[in-house]
């Protein structure tokens, strides 16, 4: 059964809000290395072995999982 690993993440020079509270929370807790965090999705799909599943995967990711305005995304297939 393919099984799809997607990771859905902020478009670079966008404000992360919650990465930057998790940042600053991390500085307030003595982690001053920390120079970015960024949040994301990361979603697993188990797949029916039936069709191409990386055309289905993408367009799962342009019709609803992504909003491509202002997130990017990638993904891989495990067969």
């Amino acid at each position: 059964m393919p099984k799809a690993k997607v990771y859905i993440t902020l478009k670079p020079g966008l404000l992360d809000a919650q990465g930057r509270v998790l940042e600053d929370a991390l500085h307030q807790l003595g982690f001053e290395r920390v120079q970015q965090v960024r949040v994301g999705k990361y979603l697993e799909i188990d797949l029916a072995p039936n069709g191409d599943p990386r055309e289905q995967v993408e367009a799962m990711c342009q019709k609803l999982l992504a909003n491509p305005v202002i997130e990017q995304y990638r993904y891989e297939v495990e067969e």
